[in-house]
């Protein structure tokens, strides 16, 4: 047990491209979901002054989704051929120049093209996130710092809030996004100027050692179209885009329409639905944190590293499903805060464990791969989630939508537990 990779010395070199390699992913990331955030926290004033229905708003808020669900197809292979430097490097570019253009539409049709911009420039993050840490961090290891990089997102979404409306009243909406458009350009230049990937040949033994690369320096090989294709013979592959569809739905059901369901379905003053939504999301930031280091002990001590992370992703998304049912039956106002708040705490947890479990159950070339696979399958959940919510609780309540809800993340949970078994070999170019 003492000799376990988790408990060796970490080098001094390694310990700190670790830790910069983390506060880089965490400053993207956050930047990341401030961009996507603004729309949502500038919609009255955007939809007063370009004149735009309701309807019209929902299109703008799901644009994002589309194309970065459909992005996240080539963007994982992309990363595992290119690398993340240069990949989320030039991703921050787009995005952030995508955010700034926001600030210049005067059309719908205008704000619906720099949403489907930065829906593609933003694909990249997590896939090359997920990339770093199989490229930083000992297998039995990763559990923890991709919780560090997934608390990126609901630190943002708890900051947007905060940040931007008092920018907003200063200025005008416009403002808020040229500001957030400028701090990816300066994050941009920051990564490609410092982030480096590990070189095998300038690691000294013990480096070698700890990041688990053999002596004759058999490190991932390159990946290519053939090996992403193959990913799709596997089961585990189809359980982790099912299972991540149902937990990612679920959480974009409170993502998109937790102020929403505070006002109508609550009826809550609007400065008080405000402070209440914000408060799930920081127990998401926890959510995040804690479930990284946690699924690292389960998975020491798991029969593989797959099933260790795979039973802390089922047990995550239960705990999602079984909180979620009092959420939307509650009489109570504070008991249906503190359950949302605990959903929104184990969908982060959810979340930080399911990109753990890919860059373990991914063969070495392939990690960036299945990840976004993975996440393509979550953001089809996300996409579907404010529309359809929107669609039952217009037609009957807000009661139903969360239930279905419930229902599609458990169908998630068993999809994760049924399907992802083993982890998935590194496919031989010879066998086609």
């Amino acid at each position: 047990m003492h000799n376990h990779p988790a408990n060796k010395a970490i080098p001094p070199r390694i310990r700190r491209s670790q830790a910069v390699s983390l506060a880089l992913l965490v400053i993207c990331g956050v930047i990341n979901y401030l961009d996507r955030a603004t729309l949502a926290v500038a919609n009255e004033y955007i939809r007063a002054d370009l004149g735009l229905s309701l309807g019209e708003m929902g299109v703008l808020l799901s644009a994002f989704s589309w194309s970065y669900a459909l992005c996240q197809l080539p963007v994982g292979a992309l990363v595992d051929k290119v690398g993340p430097r240069w990949l989320l490097g030039s991703g921050l570019v787009v995005w952030s120049l995508a955010q700034a253009a926001g600030g210049l539409a005067s059309t719908f049709g205008w704000f619906l093209i720099v949403r489907i911009a930065l829906g593609i420039g933003e694909a990249p993050q997590f896939p090359a996130a997920a990339r770093v840490v199989s490229n930083w961090f000992p297998i039995r290891s990763r559990g923890t710092p991709t919780g560090i990089f997934n608390s990126a997102s609901p630190l943002g979404v708890a900051l947007a809030p905060l940040c931007l409306p008092p920018l907003i009243a200063a200025t005008s909406w416009h403002w808020a996004f040229f500001a957030t458009g400028a701090l990816g350009i300066v994050a941009a230049v920051v990564w490609i100027g410092v982030y480096r990937d590990p070189v095998r040949t300038e690691l000294d033994a013990a480096e070698r050692a700890y990041l688990e690369i053999d002596e004759a320096g058999k490190t991932a090989p390159a990946s290519g179209f053939a090996s992403w294709r193959a990913l799709f013979r596997y089961r585990t592959t189809w359980g982790m885009m099912l299972g991540f569809f149902g937990s990612v739905y679920l959480n974009w059901v409170f993502l998109t329409w937790l102020p929403g369901y505070l006002r109508t379905e609550r009826h809550m003053e609007l400065a008080y639905a405000g402070l209440a939504a914000s408060i799930p999301f920081l127990c998401g930031f926890v959510g995040a944190l804690v479930a990284g280091w946690a699924s690292d002990r389960v998975a020491r001590h798991a029969a593989s590293p797959v099933t260790g992370r795979r039973n802390a992703v089922v047990v995550a998304t239960l705990g999602m499903v079984a909180f979620t049912i009092p959420a939307a039956l509650a009489e109570s106002n504070a008991v249906a805060i503190a359950c949302i708040s605990i959903v929104i705490f184990l969908a982060n947890a959810s979340s930080a464990c399911a990109w753990s479990l890919a860059t373990v159950a991914a063969p070495p070339s392939g990690v960036a791969s299945l990840g976004a696979l993975q996440n393509f399958g979550g953001f089809l959940g996300g996409a579907l989630a404010p529309v359809l919510t929107g669609y039952i609780a217009q037609t009957w309540s807000f009661v139903p939508a969360l239930l279905t809800g419930a229902g599609i993340a458990f169908l998630g949970a068993m999809s994760y537990l049924f399907l992802v078994v083993r982890p998935i070999p590194e496919h031989d170019p010879q066998a086609g």
